[in-house]
């Protein structure tokens, strides 16, 4: 048996780094940006504790371009490098700097903010460049070093001339990569990666103007300036303690992260924990429509305040990722390339621990300011309703502070709903039926029947109501939600057992031959009802199962597994045997007149649901003006 050790060679690993370990090449600026970061940061650190004897002073990265030699320059004024370091920390591939640094510096935990982790950051220049130079001086008192290497396994290392400590990248860009030699591209990459970057970035000059002298005439122009172009933010808000901030502050923020929202926020949620993981961030509620599919911009996701993506899904729970804002964690757990979540159990808690904080800060928002948290329901009831759907722990939580608005415009938590209708709509069975509407218009004969009653009527309109309303009925006992126009109210809500027909059973079965003359063709079911004699005559309803589950399969849910996503609508007649016109129908001795007062009847009652339409509301409109000639 032989034993021994894989050689992998630098003449393989080069076009696995060049064509494959980096999704996107893009990112070798914020590769690079982020080596220049933890240098500098590893030199703060260092000066800290008394290891390093120089002034730290006010560090930057710069980045230049120079078009005409096809490079592009990154410079730090961090730690540097000697020599052994260039050799180990460059030629070794994959042996990271940051890790090594991290572990020999315990002490400097989080607050070190160090970056790198994979150690072959650097070589995603390869994937731009065909030529790369490093010219380094460490901080120690030793020689500068120069570095090169044209992507192949050959590299040349000599020394430098270099008085200023730091690093100098000077990238060739390849012919394929030239776009990455201007400047637009360069600051939109900046924006998008390093916005920011705890250490200030330069790009370039720009244009300042200043206030005009004492004594300046009102129409000469203000005097201007040539300033460094700072193009990051390095203290974001999310890195300062909520209690350093002002509503004021987190608005501004707001407009930092997505300059293109002109809406304010509804309210923000900081997060800050440092056990079992590190992690902090804003997030903010917007103002949401009823579209689920609507999300432009996203929540961003930073790892020590260096941008990954905006694809937040699993860390952030799914009903949240309507939210907008900022989290940052270095212990999120990212590929190799930093572009994507690998599975992890720390990713789990993040996402509990953020539902938890945002469940307890709309608890503190209902408690504190209840007028308030009634006029934003509207613009949160999708998350919240969403959240109850998906997440257990934050339904438990929900339940207290969840909205149940009336058509009215009072708002009830669950408990005051059912304390508040339980006398007046516990059917015979002891079940609570609680009635409500998805559209005050379309549904307003059937309202006001209700609220004639005595009943209250809820208004329930976000797109996903009918599986939330499933949820509450499987989760709590003898619970039915009905739609108001469902069915008449006699039978939504059953206090004893049916009223008595004015009709005997051959004179019904007689009206509903009739009536199935005129409405053979409109796909009706036909129903006879012994009701108040006061009811509407004809009543049209929808059968609540039905269209429930309809709902539910047309916003992805349980209604699917009938078959039910493709279904016509159904709709159910029911005629009020007790009425007085019901009594006049069945004893018309006219075919003629007997017909024209059915149709004139089921128009007024389709009329009376919306289904009127076209050239049958023509022809009712017309019909109706014969009659009362």
């Amino acid at each position: 048996m032989a034993t021994g050790k894989i050689n992998v060679s630098v003449e393989n690993i080069f076009p696995l780094i060049k064509k494959f370990l980096y999704s996107d090449h893009e990112i070798f600026l914020r590769e690079l940006i982020s080596n220049a970061t933890d240098a500098t940061l590893k030199l703060k650190h260092l000066t800290s504790i008394g290891e390093a004897k120089v002034e730290y002073g006010s560090p930057r990265i710069e980045v230049s371009i120079d078009k005409d030699k096809k490079q592009i320059k990154i410079t730090d004024q961090g730690i540097g490098m000697t020599e052994d370091e260039v050799k180990k920390y460059i030629n070794e591939v994959a042996f990271s700097g940051a890790e090594e640094f991290l572990d020999k510096y315990k002490d400097a935990g989080k607050d070190a903010g160090i970056i790198g982790h994979f150690g072959l950051g650097f070589y995603s220049a390869f994937m731009v460049a065909d030529k790369v130079e490093i010219i380094s001086k460490s901080f120690k008192d030793e020689p500068a070093v120069y570095w090169t290497c044209d992507g192949s396994p050959e590299f040349t290392l000599k020394k430098a001339k270099k008085e200023d400590r730091g690093t100098d990248i000077i990238l060739h860009i390849a012919e394929d990569s030239t776009e990455f030699l201007e400047d637009s591209k360069i600051r939109e990459l900046l924006t998008k990666y390093n916005k920011f970057m705890p250490i200030p970035i330069k790009f370039g000059m720009k244009t300042e103007t200043l206030p005009k002298p004492e004594g300046a005439k009102e129409e000469d122009p203000a005097p201007t300036q040539e300033v460094d172009d700072i193009i990051n933010n390095p203290n974001p808000a999310w890195t300062k303690k909520p209690a350093d901030l002002k509503d004021e502050d987190y608005k501004s923020f707001y407009r930092e992260l997505y300059p293109m929202q002109f809406e304010e926020p509804l309210f923000n949620i900081h997060l800050n924990v440092d056990y079992p993981f590190n992690l902090t961030g804003i997030l903010y509620f917007p103002k949401l429509t009823n579209d689920l599919n609507i999300q432009k911009d996203r929540i961003q996701l930073y790892q020590n305040q260096v941008f990954v993506t905006d694809n937040v899904e699993g860390i952030v729970p799914e009903f949240l990722t309507m939210l907008r804002g900022v989290i940052d964690s270095p212990d999120i757990p990212l590929n190799v390339s930093r572009s994507y979540l690998q599975a992890d159990g720390a990713v789990k808690k993040i996402s509990s621990y953020i539902t938890k904080k945002v469940a307890d800060k709309l608890s503190s928002l209902f408690k504190n300011n209840r007028e308030d948290f009634e006029q934003k329901w509207n613009d949160i009831k999708v998350v919240i309703e969403y959240g109850m759907l998906s997440e257990d722990k934050f339904f438990e939580k929900a339940d207290k502070f969840a909205l149940y608005p009336t058509v009215d415009g009072k708002f009830f938590t669950f408990e005051e709903l059912q304390n508040n209708i339980k006398d007046n709509q516990t059917d015979k069975d002891d079940k609570l039926v609680v009635l409500y509407a998805s559209d005050k218009e379309a549904q307003h004969s059937y309202i006001e029947a209700a609220k004639a009653k005595g009943f209250e009527v809820l208004l329930m309109d976000s797109p996903i109501i009918s599986h939330l309303m499933q949820k509450l009925e499987t989760s709590k006992e003898n619970l039915s939600f009905a739609r108001v126009d469902a069915d008449h109210l006699d039978n939504l809500i059953k206090k004893e057992d049916s009223a008595i027909s004015k009709l005997s059973d051959e004179e019904k079965d007689s009206l509903k031959a009739e009536l199935e003359k005129v409405t053979t063709d409109k796909g009706y079911t036909i129903q006879l009802e012994a009701m108040d004699s006061a009811a509407s005559p004809f009543i049209i309803t929808e059968p609540e199962f039905m269209r429930r589950m309809k709902e539910m399969q047309q916003t992805g849910g349980g209604g699917g597994m009938f078959g039910m996503g493709n279904m016509p609508e159904m709709y159910n007649l029911i005629v009020n045997t007790n009425h007085e016109l019901v009594g006049e129908i069945l004893n018309t001795k006219t075919a003629k007149k007997r017909e024209r007062l059915i149709n004139q009847s089921l128009d007024l009652a389709r009329l009376s649901k919306g289904l009127l339409k076209g050239e049958e509301l023509t022809n009712f409109i017309s019909r109706s003006y014969e009659m009362i000639k």
